[in-house]
């Protein structure tokens, strides 16, 4: 669980928010304790952590079934453009499959180029226009990213 904090914190910071290690700790033991919310993959090349994959679940009245995210998709910039990322998501993808989920969603940053093309390489289209992902964060379990002064 630390490398998969540790690399978390990293991709934060790559987008300019801080992370409260103790939150992600226990997030990631949440989720990997129970099968039903999803899974993670650390991604290696040969024996060096190169990054790591989360995949969550929720049952979707739209697609009648189960629907998942891909929860955070983070390759050390160094291992960039090895096919990491790629081999990740055949790794969800292929989770998805064995689990039956009917449909996969993804989040990425309107200037982030290089995992939309990876993204749609996998059949994840461009968003439906007459939709908004609307957030609000509940309780004191959920942090607010705030960018890092």
């Amino acid at each position: 669980m630390p490398l998969l904090v540790e690399m978390m914190r990293e991709f934060y910071a790559e987008s300019g928010f801080s992370l409260d290690s103790q939150w992600a700790t226990d997030s990631f033991s949440a989720l990997l304790a129970d099968d039903s919310k999803g899974a993670a993959w650390l991604v290696f090349e040969d024996s060096r952590p190169a990054g790591y994959v989360v995949l969550t679940l929720r049952h979707s009245m739209e697609y009648g079934g189960s629907d998942a995210f891909i929860d955070d998709l983070y390759v050390r910039p160094d291992l960039r453009r090895h096919g990491l990322g790629r081999e990740a998501l055949n790794a969800l993808f292929a989770e998805c499959e064995q689990r039956g989920v009917h449909a996969v969603h993804v989040e990425a940053g309107r200037d982030n180029v290089a995992s939309q093309e990876l993204y749609r390489s996998f059949g994840l289209g461009v968003p439906d226009a007459a939709r908004q992902l609307l957030t609000v964060r509940i309780g004191h379990k959920a942090p607010s990213l705030q960018p890092r002064p």
